[in-house]
């Protein structure tokens, strides 16, 4: 039997040796490396913080001690560890999370997974521990280098740092990235202290003068290396980073040194005041496909062979992200104006080839959506045209900033949302379905919902174009589907892709849902109901065509992947009463709630956003045996009032 099978808890590691905890680190990683590869996932992460997690479980006892993950990512070796080794469906739907998730284990405590909070959440618990005389408690906050440029973490440092007599062990796992290297002036820092000679050189040296010593003199090496980190630190000035703020630091630690890391973990337990842990770690360590991957070193993987490392499955199709990168580059040779910005995902929103193309012209501020958002407005004052490039998940974080900074201000910045909608495994936190209710709340800001690649590369070149007002171009995660050519494009760019004689339904798509709108319309004729299929390519505001095509039917039906309240259908209802125009509106979106990790088609056929339902639903509406109920056959116009009347 292996050690690992004999793991069911974390206490199961208190009886094991130096040697067996070692041994266990290689299982745990064969076993990451063997059931990822079937599922996907965050590989390279969690290959990274095997002996930092198996230490923080040695030396501590979760749950009576709190464990905060930033980000929870790199929570699968604690998944494990806590007896959570059914991998076999990992993020998909009745499986494993890919983060922590309290309906999984009273182990996990954080599920948001957007980076540099831990260190807020960890404040508050320490808080609450203090308050309630649960002075026997700890808390571990596990923060990568990455979040380090996120300003949340510091301010959490400085309240941190205001009581020193809580028990906070923040552990800083350093190993140079975020998705991709970690960037700033902070990176530059650590980046010393990981490659600095005088550290480096006396650390092997007291080593090998210990190891000539035998037995005895390793098993003494052992027991004083954390003091001896501690001493050397102070030759590299590593300290200097953190001694404005009265915060006690151990480090640098060999993150993959099994009993270094045990050793320093307990020199901050006994603190007894908040410490800062600093372990330099190997993103993808043990796995030499990983650690060959200049990109991200397998940040997240699909499913792959485990001996190489390639994928599995490949796609000849475009992705939506690729279709942007091309674009972007294109825009940039003709405007020299355009820049783009991006918090530390470089490569994943594609903008690596327009860094490539014009490196003086894409930032990377690291994970600090913030100060994104606030910078491009500077920049737009200054005569640029910034494109920032993000997650649609992560515009949340910034939406101050959006409002007050650029809105306010009727700054000439393009926001390029991507993994818009519903992204699948990855869960509540990463589902990108609040932009479009979030963003159009923002007075004279202009949304744009490209339903496939041609409409994607124009939409982008007419965002760039406005200048005194805010812009989205907003897009879905994975591969771009059919090309859908309209029928008629409208004199304000409305694109009518299916028309109809009979003025029953009008069906207004909200990007890649038009597929699912042709689809309900072809569904609809097959029942003796006629439809209109619009796509308004620009969602926000909503053009005058959409309502006068709206006077014209009998019913409306918007559909859309963000969520209901507060959406695109709720928009064009509010605009037809404006215009007095009393169509029956059914707006159809994802519900206002937190939706679980699972496929995107999964999602939205629970979310009855498939054509099968919503002909259905669609079918009764028409016959009336449904709310809101279309109006009669022949009553199209006499329906429109003066909406000026009393």
């Amino acid at each position: 039997m292996s050690i690992l099978e004999t793991i069911t808890g974390p206490r199961d590691l208190d009886a094991l040796t130096d040697e067996q905890m070692v041994d266990l680190a290689g299982e745990i990683r064969r076993f990451l490396v063997a059931e990822v590869s079937k599922t996907g996932g965050h590989l390279g992460p969690n290959l990274g913080v095997v002996e930092m997690t198996l230490a923080m479980h040695r030396v501590f006892r979760s749950p009576h001690d709190a464990f905060v993950f930033d980000t929870g990512h790199q929570s699968y070796v604690h998944k494990i560890v806590t007896g959570r080794k059914d991998f076999s469906m990992l993020r998909l739907r009745g499986g494993l999370a890919g983060y922590p998730q309290r309906s999984e284990s009273e182990h996990d405590i954080v599920e948001s997974s957007h980076a540099s909070s831990s260190l807020s959440w960890a404040d508050g618990i320490s808080r609450a521990f203090q308050l309630t005389g649960q002075s026997d408690r700890h808390v571990v906050a596990v923060v990568g280098d990455g979040a380090l440029t996120g300003g949340m973490t510091w301010e959490a440092l400085n309240n941190i740092s205001d009581e020193n007599d809580r028990r906070l062990i923040i552990i800083v796992n350093d190993n140079g990235r975020s998705y991709a290297p970690t960037i700033g002036g902070m990176a530059r820092f650590l980046n010393t202290v990981r490659t600095q000679s005088t550290y480096r050189d006396m650390h092997r040296g007291s080593q090998a003068v210990f190891d000539r010593l035998g037995h005895p003199g390793r098993a003494f090496y052992r027991g004083v290396r954390g003091g001896l980190h501690g001493f050397l630190s102070r030759f590299t000035n590593n300290e200097a980073l953190y001694s404005n703020l009265d915060i006690k630091y151990v480090g640098p630690v060999d993150g993959h040194d099994q009993s270094a890391m045990e050793e320093a973990l307990r020199q901050a337990k006994n603190y007894g005041t908040p410490v800062i842990v600093h372990a330099i770690t190997e993103k993808g360590r043990g796995y030499d496909p990983a650690r060959a991957d200049v990109a991200d070193q397998f940040h997240a993987v699909g499913q792959i062979d485990p001996e190489t490392g390639e994928p599995l499955e490949t796609s000849n199709a475009p992705s939506w992200t690729s279709v942007f990168a091309d674009e972007i580059v294109s825009i940039a040779e003709r405007d020299e104006t355009v820049v783009g910005i991006t918090a530390a995902m470089l490569r994943p929103v594609g903008l690596h080839k327009m860094a490539e193309r014009f490196p003086r012209r894409v930032l990377d501020v690291g994970i600090a959506e913030q100060h994104a958002v606030t910078s491009a407005a500077g920049l737009a004052f200054g005569g640029l045209h910034p494109v920032v490039a993000l997650y649609a998940t992560f515009i949340n974080r910034a939406f101050d900033q959006v409002l007050m900074d650029v809105g306010l201000h009727r700054a000439g910045v393009t926001f390029v949302l991507d993994r818009a909608g519903v992204t699948g495994p990855d869960g509540p936190s990463h589902h990108g379905m609040w932009d479009l209710a979030l963003l159009q709340i923002v007075p004279h800001i202009r949304l744009a919902a490209p339903r496939d690649a041609t409409r994607l590369r124009e939409e982008l070149r007419e965002a760039v174009a406005v200048t005194d007002a805010p812009t989205v171009v907003r897009f879905s995660k994975g591969s771009v589907g059919a090309e859908h050519e309209a029928e008629t494009r409208l004199d304000d760019g409305v694109d009518v892709l299916l028309s109809d004689e009979r003025r029953d339904v009008l069906l207004v798509c909200v990007g890649p849902m038009a597929t699912v709108g042709l689809d309900v319309a072809e569904r609809l004729a097959a029942q003796g109901i006629g439809a209109t299929v619009v796509d308004p390519r620009w969602v926000v505001p909503v053009a005058r065509s959409v309502i006068d095509l709206a006077a014209e039917h009998r019913l409306v039906v918007t559909i859309e992947d963000g969520v209901r309240v507060g959406g695109i259908g709720t928009r064009i209802r509010q605009d037809l009463r404006q215009a007095g125009v009393d169509t029956a509106v059914t707006e159809l979106g994802l519900p206002d709630e937190f939706l679980e990790h699972g496929s995107r088609a999964e999602i939205l056929e629970e979310a009855g956003l498939t054509p099968q339902h919503i002909a259905r639903d669609v079918v009764a509406q028409v016959l009336g045996s449904k709310i809101p109920v279309a109006r009669p056959v022949g009553d199209h116009q006499s329906r429109r009032v003066d909406a000026q009347q009393d």
